[in-house]
C-alpha cells in the first residue's frame, strides 16, 4: 500500500481542486478522478492508503463503488462526500461499509482531520487485533476482537469496520456513558469537534444489523450511549 496517496472520486472540479491542495499541502499525494466508472481500475492500479468518494458521480455512483470494494476488502478506508443530508443517505452509505461520511459543503480542514484520524486507526488496528483477549460478550452478543467477528445468538453478524470499533469499545467500557463528542474522540480519534451525527448514524446501522440483540446498546437521553452493565445473559 503506497504510503499517503489517497484517491480522490469527486466530479466536481472546484471542490476536488481545494480538497487537492488541502490535502497536498499535509504531505499526502493526491491522485484524482472525476468518472466513477474509472474508480474501481485506479483502486486496483494506485493501492491507496484512503479513498474519498463522492456519491453523486457520472458512470457509476458512490454506493456502488462503495459495494464493489467492499466486496474486494475491507481493508481500505473509505469516506464517502454527499450532498444530501438525507438520514437515509448516510446510513446507506454506512452499512455499505464506508468507514466515515461528511456532507458538502463542508470545511476541507475538517475532511483533512477526518483522513488523518480514520489512517491512525488503521494504522494501529493490525496491533490491536493482535492483542485481543478472551472474547466480550454481552447478552447474546459474543464479540471476538481478534478473529474480528461478532455473533448474536447463533447467526455471525457481518459489521463494518468502524461498527465493529463502536461495538467492541462500548462491550469493553460496560456500564459508562459516553458522549457523543467523547465516542468520536475514543473510537473515530478525532481531535476537534466533528458533526455528531456520525455517532448516531453508526449506532442506528448497528442496531439494524444486531436486530432484536440490538438494545444492548443503550440511549442515554441527552447525554450518549452506554452498554449495560447488567446485560450479561
Amino acid at each position: 500500500m503506497a504510503e499517503g496517496t489517497i484517491l480522490l472520486v469527486e466530479d466536481e472540479r472546484s471542490i476536488a481542486s481545494l480538497v487537492s491542495l488541502y490535502l497536498s499541502n499535509e504531505g499526502f499525494t493526491v491522485e484524482h478522478i472525476a468518472d466513477g466508472a474509472e474508480a474501481i481500475a485506479a483502486v486496483e492500479r494506485l493501492h491507496p492508503s484512503l479513498v474519498i468518494l463522492d456519491l453523486m458521480l457520472p458512470g457509476m455512483d458512490g454506493v456502488e463503488i462503495c459495494r464493489r470494494l467492499r466486496q474486494r476488502t475491507d481493508a481500505l478506508p473509505i469516506v464517502m462526500l454527499t450532498a444530501r443530508d438525507a438520514e437515509v443517505d448516510r446510513v446507506v452509505g454506512l452499512e455499505l461499509g464506508a468507514d466515515d461520511y461528511i456532507t458538502k459543503p463542508f470545511s476541507p480542514r475538517e475532511l483533512v482531520a477526518r483522513v488523518k484520524a480514520i489512517l491512525r486507526r488503521s494504522a494501529r488496528a493490525p496491533s490491536r487485533a493482535g492483542d485481543a483477549g478472551d472474547p466480550l460478550r454481552v447478552a447474546d452478543v459474543e464479540i471476538d476482537e481478534a478473529r474480528h467477528r461478532v455473533t448474536a445468538g447463533v447467526a455471525e453478524i457481518t459489521l463494518t469496520a468502524k461498527e465493529f470499533d463502536l461495538l467492541a469499545f462500548l462491550a469493553r467500557n460496560r456500564g459508562i456513558v459516553f458522549s457523543r463528542e467523547k465516542l468520536l474522540d475514543r473510537v473515530w480519534g478525532y481531535e476537534r469537534p466533528v458533526d455528531t451525527r456520525t455517532v448516531d448514524s453508526h449506532v442506528k446501522s448497528l442496531r439494524h444489523k444486531l436486530g432484536e440483540a440490538g438494545s444492548v446498546v443503550k440511549t442515554v437521553r441527552g447525554v450518549g450511549y452506554k452498554v449495560d452493565a447488567g446485560a450479561d445473559a
